[in-house]
């Protein structure tokens, strides 16, 4: 049974997303994408040259004709300067869709949920495909919605910091609060994080530190891809219910001599 990711009309096999950043050699990064099973990788627009392609350019490491380039405003810290840069990846050829930051503290990397409103809402007028990275807030997620984006992207904790999902209930209520996709992004440390990110009933999860910085980062994204599918899967299957007590997995009625 086919159980795509669908954003925007668009159908993703996979549910996991993957970065470009911080891979130690390009090649790693590239076989890395190919063991995570990913169709769709994020690339920001201010850290890649548009114009100079070769060798030392990740987007020639990228096999386009199997993956979805996703553009993102990594580094933006105001509404406007976001606009600019999206605009920017779209003018140079990448797409019209974009991964929406606006940073809103530079210790923590969290995002300006005023100004992520205001870019979203102009990207959007603009024809733009918007899915914004934002804080794990209902408010702010109905918000969003409202606005126009695509999908929802709450954070499970701090960037790059590795601590797995920090609020499950948040995340749970965002995924209850919106009828959009929600795809976390951001937080995840290893594979069990992502699985569980999965089994609250999220459909999708974005990730690069996890991967670019493990030890061996193409057995990790495959540990990823794994993650992914097994928390979906157990999402679908329904969790039995839990119990303050002992249960016996071998029933007692109906024993032979009782």
């Amino acid at each position: 049974m086919s159980d795509s990711l669908i954003l925007a009309g668009r159908e993703f096999r996979s549910r996991l997303i993957v970065g470009t950043g911080k891979y130690p050699t390009l090649q790693v990064m590239r076989e890395a994408h190919e063991a995570s099973g990913a169709d769709m990788v994020t690339v920001a627009v201010r850290r890649v040259d548009l114009k100079a392609r070769g060798p030392e350019n990740l987007l020639d490491h990228i096999d386009t004709k199997r993956i979805f380039i996703l553009p993102n405003t990594a580094g933006c810290y105001t509404a406007d300067e976001a606009v600019r840069t999206a605009r920017l990846g779209r003018e140079a050829g990448l797409s019209h869709w974009v991964k929406l930051e606006v940073i809103g503290d530079e210790k923590t990397l969290f995002p300006d949920t005023e100004g992520l409103l205001a870019a979203t809402r102009i990207l959007v007028k603009e024809g733009f495909i918007v899915l914004p990275y934002t804080s794990d807030d209902v408010v702010v997620a109905r918000k969003l919605e409202e606005a126009g984006a695509a999908a929802v992207m709450p954070l499970g904790a701090p960037i790059g910091s590795g601590l797995g999902i920090q609020n499950r209930i948040n995340i749970q209520l965002v995924r209850e609060a919106v009828k959009v996709p929600v795809i976390v992004d951001a937080g995840v440390g290893t594979a069990s994080d992502a699985t569980i990110a999965m089994e609250l009933g999220v459909d999708g999860v974005l990730m690069n530190t996890a991967i670019a910085l493990a030890a061996q980062p193409v057995r990790m994204a495959h540990a990823m891809r794994l993650a992914v599918e097994s928390g979906r899967e157990a999402f679908l299957s329904g969790r039995m219910a839990r119990k303050m007590y002992a249960s016996a997995s071998s029933p007692i009625d109906g024993l032979i001599g009782r």
